[in-house]
């Protein structure tokens, strides 16, 4: 796959790529996709090559929405990029499949940048200020029998994205857990995770990507009452 990025965008790393793995397990030929906080556009790339019918990337940044769009045309995948907060360009719109490897990074502040390399890292105290608004908000995008596949660091709390999602009427679970040492950003800010409680003394850290699911059997028994 051929991507251009500029600074500000970010680059895809293990976390993009167990995404994607788990991606190819769930979408089935002919499936709607959505990609949230879509960066260099690499998963929605990735779903338009593997037979999605449709896919819509979505970010916040005008440097990631015009590397999305060139990375599109490089690789020649049909996708559309979208400007906007999450699920904001979506409107009503619902998906087979919702992707998103969000900012999960403990940063300084709760105040989220609008510019800069930290765009990509910075998610505020715990490192959940956008995770939580996906996991709340996916489940009104999903057709029935819809999957949301969402990528994080446990620091930021696995439990708890299982828990919104669960809360939400969606079956969660986590289908990939790759455990290993701090990234470079986790590492430098080690110091401060350590003073908020997320981070143990062993330095240690699972990449995780929690699944939840919209039953359709529990979208019947909600339209027949």
């Amino acid at each position: 796959m051929k991507l251009f990025r500029l600074p500000g965008v970010h680059r895809p790393v293990s976390d993009t790529w167990l995404l994607a793995e788990a991606m190819h397990r769930e979408l089935k030929p002919g499936g709607r996709v959505a990609d949230i906080c879509t960066g260099t556009g690499a998963l929605a790339i990735s779903a338009a090559q593997a037979g999605a019918g449709s896919v819509t990337g979505v970010d916040l940044t005008y440097r990631a929405v015009f590397c999305a769009w060139l990375n599109s045309k490089l690789n020649r995948a049909p996708i559309e990029v979208r400007r906007g907060d999450l699920f904001g360009p979506l409107a009503a719109e619902k998906f087979d499949v919702i992707l998103s490897n969000p900012p999960y990074i403990p940063s300084e502040s709760e105040e989220l940048p609008r510019r800069g390399t930290t765009v990509p890292l910075d998610a505020g105290l715990d490192g959940r200020a956008l995770l939580d608004r996906i996991c709340r908000e996916a489940p009104n995008h999903l057709l029935p029998g819809g999957t949301i596949l969402v990528v994080h660091s446990s620091i930021c709390g696995t439990d708890r994205t299982i828990e919104t999602f669960t809360r939400g009427g969606l079956q969660a679970d986590v289908v990939i857990s790759e455990p290993g040492q701090l990234g470079p950003v986790m590492t430098a800010r080690a110091a401060m995770l350590r003073e908020r409680g997320l981070l143990g003394p062993d330095d240690q850290e699972e990449i995780v990507v929690i699944r939840g699911r919209l039953s359709e059997r529990l979208v019947r028994s909600t339209v027949d009452r």
